[in-house]
């Protein structure tokens, strides 16, 4: 067993002065190593390490030697492997396909200190410097990779990432309860299959060993590939079955092998989240860094409150990564983290975000637990608020408030951005959040104001998006505050046409906006809209969409935008 580490090692040398002869768990990742609490490798490293193990971590290994990733020896329990925070690919290229120039999980922001396909190289590279070991793969770029998926930057559909890289184990969604178990089975000799929030393969041989009539067969890894409505009918039905207490086990046959994914891990509970968040991180980059870390200056003076997004757009990764479900700390589990940060190196008095995925989900979800349990809806707030979902922001107030009221902290500012048409069913929130915690510039992700793509997306319509700009603009009035909406658009949305983009357009020109924040569409693994991008079939109507796929018709539509000018285009990446 194992005390606390200061840091958790990164060389042999750390090793030494800890008095370890050998880690239990080495976990390799393709970010730089930052022991803060928003870096996903840090939270699953300081977990196991509560739990006893000794945990090394091999930040962006060299991949052209073995050396590099033996540097700590071989581990005693298995090897963790993941991308980073970031699927690599998505860190490496644009929406149209031009290498990215910064990468912000790496000192000094430079690029190319991870490879493409992360996960698989370095699956590789630890299966030949360490034979036998078991691995286990995590993050997103595995998490959205777990069945087969379509493939952007190569333009076809892929299998699981594991029987692509042959790691032993995949873990999905938010893993400490699922890593915690792994750990426990490989110690103990036992089995891997049927941890809740993994996802495991075997010859297919074993179904016809093992009876699985409970579990839902998944159209064949063959059968997506050539049948468009078969590869819609396997989203669909990934998205139905990720409730964690009612979904069933997910088989799906490649070649002569099968994937068998078990429903999601439970979300933790309030009690849990703290135990995670009072975990002892330095919430610093490792010591050997020399150079900033853009992604940790961004976030070293925010704090995470909430996990999961009840949403469901149909473009975004959370609702099948973290989960529909909601996880919130407690007030004081909160005000202990911004008490040691206020006690920290360099902090100025601003607490930059207390949020999340969504900050004002904080305290919210469902309040019909037996309902909850049983739900298949892809979203709790589209096409309408679930009438069971809780809209009273009452908690997140009083969490704002608090906050403010730690000595040392002068101002509290929400910047992860807020659910508007959530917002909007509790006028008070909106006077409390404008008149105190607004830092110049409100983040909202309105993405369109076409009703048409609205609904692709799962969006709210345009007029809560028009209410709720009305009633901020009041409510800063009445603050005395000078103060802005910054919305987020995408363009190039599967089913968006030029006519569309005219319409927002027009939409922007009304309200006086040049938006700086709007994005191309990248069709990333396994959200319903790269489905509809590779398909062309409206999911809820079985139609047949326009997809815009070329570079100049998707540089097009984003022209349409006021501020967008092709001088613009060129200079910026997308």
């Amino acid at each position: 067993m194992s005390g606390n580490a200061g840091v958790l090692p990164v060389s042999a040398e750390e090793m030494e002065r800890l008095g370890w002869d050998r880690c239990d768990i080495i976990l390799v990742t393709g970010d730089a190593y930052v022991d803060h609490p928003s870096f996903g490798t840090a939270i699953i490293g300081r977990y196991l390490e509560s739990l006893g193990y000794r945990v090394g971590i091999i930040p962006q290994p060299d991949t052209e030697s073995l050396s590099d990733i033996l540097r700590l020896g071989i581990p005693r329990l298995f090897a963790g492997v993941s991308s980073g925070a970031m699927d690599s690919m998505v860190n490496h290229y644009t929406s149209l396909n031009r290498s990215r120039s910064e990468d912000p999980y790496s000192e000094g922001g430079r690029p190319g200190r991870r490879p493409d396909r992360a996960v698989l190289r370095y699956v590789n590279l630890v299966q030949r410097a360490m034979p036998g070991v078991p691995v286990v793969i995590g993050g997103i770029e595995a998490s959205m990779r777990r069945v087969s998926h379509y493939d952007f930057w190569s333009d076809r559909i892929r299998k699981s990432i594991l029987l692509d890289s042959k790691a032993s184990i995949l873990v999905y969604g938010m893993g400490e309860r699922a890593v915690g178990e792994i750990a426990a089975t490989i110690s103990g000799g036992g089995d891997l299959f049927g941890i809740s929030g993994t996802a495991t393969w075997a010859d297919a041989g074993r179904l016809t060993v093992q009876k699985f009539e409970d579990c839902l067969y998944l159209p064949s890894h063959e059968e997506v590939a050539a049948d468009p409505r078969a590869f819609m009918d396997m989203t669909a039905t990934l998205e139905r079955e990720s409730n964690p207490w009612s979904g069933r086990i997910l088989v799906q046959r490649a070649d002569t092998r099968a994937v068998f994914v078990q429903p999601p891990a439970k979300p933790l509970d309030t009690g849990e989240m703290d135990a995670v968040y009072s975990l002892p991180f330095t919430r610093k980059p490792h010591p050997s860094y020399r150079e900033p870390i853009p992604a940790f200056d961004m976030i070293r003076d925010s704090v995470t409150v909430v996990r999961g997004c009840s949403g469901g757009c149909s473009f975004c990764a959370l609702g099948l990564h973290q989960g529909r479900f909601l996880s919130s700390r407690s007030v004081g589990s909160v005000i202990s983290e911004v008490v040691s940060m206020v006690r920290g190196e360099g902090f100025r008095g601003t607490v930059t975000d207390l949020g999340g995925p969504t900050a004002n989900l904080y305290g919210l979800g469902c309040g019909d637990e037996d309902a909850m349990r049983k739900c298949r809806r892809t979203s709790c707030l589209w096409p309408d608020i679930c009438s069971r979902f809780r809209t009273d922001h009452s908690q997140y107030l009083r969490l704002l408030s608090e906050v403010s009221s730690v000595k040392g902290v002068k101002h509290v500012f929400v910047s992860s951005g807020i659910r508007y048409d959530v917002a909007m069913r509790d006028p008070e929130f909106i006077r409390g959040l404008v008149s105190r915690h607004v830092s110049g510039y409100l983040k909202i992700a309105p993405e369109h104001f076409s009703p048409r793509v609205l609904r692709l997306m799962r969006k709210p319509p345009p007029r809560l998006w028009r209410e709720f700009l009305t009633k901020f603009r009041e409510e800063s009035r009445r603050a005395g505050r000078e103060q802005y909406v910054e919305p987020y658009l995408m363009v190039a949305f599967p089913g968006c046409t030029q006519g569309d983009m005219e319409l927002a357009a027009e939409e922007l020109r009304e309200q006086g906006m040049r938006p700086e924040r709007a994005q191309i569409f990248l069709p990333t693994p396994m959200t319903m809209a790269t489905a509809m991008y590779l398909t062309g079939i409206d999911p809820e109507t079985g139609g047949q969409l326009e997809v815009t796929r070329r570079p100049s018709e998707k540089r097009r539509q984003l022209g349409a935008l006021p501020g967008h000018t092709s001088a613009r285009r060129r200079k910026h990446d997308y």
